[in-house]
């Protein structure tokens, strides 16, 4: 639900031109048959198509991050980075290094199946008051519940079939990787282990959900600066 829940988008848009879209079915966004993963970085690809960028840092938080990676790996010459908030190389729930809290996702699921309301409150409560009253209600407002559970699903529950290493790698671009200090969902593990992996990538740590974060924007910006492209790239985001 990017259109709304990228609170930091105005402090993006003061220095570049920023692009957002919400997941297909989501909001006023047409649908594109099932509601994957596929569906959203068909939407990203199509997004940087038609504005015609010939380069551009692409951005993604949570299981939005991945969709991200998968968007650069189909436009590699037009990505000049990537930036991924809650950064994780998988999507695994067991094991001392699981990367998710597969637990309260498994709760989340299953409340969004059976009490949608009470689901969208305790996004509130989950995201540790980054998801406010007011978005709450958007949300209501703009996600119906089977697309909202078909999602949840579709992104989350890829387990050991999602490995984000091996396309990071054949990409070969500038990355800044962004932990959630203190997460409920994603795992400290899960970072540790993709800052391990990526030892030349920028890092940095926000204390709020990313997409809500004005810390997070300071690092993109700080991310952008480095890169040898003049301050201006253009910008695409994603979010789950």
């Amino acid at each position: 639900m990017t259109e709304v829940e990228w609170k930091i988008r105005p402090l993006i848009e003061d220095w570049a031109e920023v692009a957002s879209f919400d997941a297909p079915g989501v909001g006023t966004e047409p649908a594109r048959g099932d509601r994957t993963a596929n569906a959203i970085v068909g939407r990203g690809v199509e997004e940087i198509e038609n504005r015609g960028w010939q380069s551009c840092i692409i951005v993604g938080d949570e299981a939005g991050a991945a969709q991200a990676v998968h968007i650069a790996a189909v436009k590699p010459g037009a990505t000049r980075g990537l930036v991924l908030g809650h950064a994780a190389l998988t999507f695994t729930e067991q094991g001392p290094r699981r990367t998710l809290n597969g637990d309260l996702f498994d709760a989340l699921i299953r409340l969004a199946q059976t009490d949608y309301r009470s689901f969208v409150r305790a996004l509130t409560q989950i995201t540790q008051g980054a998801y406010d009253d007011e978005l709450a209600e958007l949300y209501l407002e703009r996600v119906p519940q089977q697309d909202a559970v078909a999602y949840l699903e579709n992104l989350l529950r890829r387990g050991d079939s999602e490995d984000l290493e091996p396309i990071l790698r054949s990409l070969n671009v500038p990355m800044l990787l962004v932990e959630h200090r203190g997460c409920l969902g994603w795992t400290a593990e899960g970072f540790e282990d993709a800052v391990a992996a990526f030892p030349g990538a920028m890092t940095g740590s926000v204390d709020n959900k990313a997409s809500c974060d004005p810390r997070f924007a300071e690092l993109i910006r700080e991310f952008c600066e480095g890169l040898a492209e003049p301050t201006g790239s253009p910008v695409t985001e994603r979010a789950p």
